[in-house]
């Protein structure tokens, strides 16, 4: 007994099996590569201190050249200004390229799993 309908045509099993077992590994991979609440945080308090620390030398540097060279101008306020400005930038680069990083991974797994 065939219950295949002339005229009609059946998608084969394996297609649908294989999106299948391509969701359920993307799935496991994802699960994988998640490193929790802890990790994000930890990569907030990195940007953080990425602007934190040069604005800090600046002004730690600027309030020693006032100190030791006074002067007419006052440089706290513009070393202050400038290493805000250079950990800014640090921390863009910094999450660019971990951005950058993340980007190329997941293609590779789209890759990987691609029919």
């Amino acid at each position: 007994m065939d219950d295949q309908v002339p005229g009609k045509t059946v998608k084969p099993a394996p297609a649908l099996a294989g999106r299948v077992g391509a969701k359920a590994a993307r799935k496991l991979r994802a699960r994988r590569s998640t490193q929790g609440v802890w990790f994000g945080l930890g990569m907030m308090g990195l940007v953080g201190w990425s602007v934190v620390v040069p604005t800090l030398l600046g002004a730690a540097l600027g309030l020693w050249l006032d100190k030791h060279y006074p002067g007419q101008h006052r440089w706290t306020l513009a070393l202050l200004a400038a290493g805000l400005v250079v950990g800014c930038f640090n921390a863009w680069h910094w999450v660019a390229k971990e951005d950058r990083a993340m980007r190329e991974e997941r293609e590779d797994s789209e890759e990987g799993t691609a029919p």
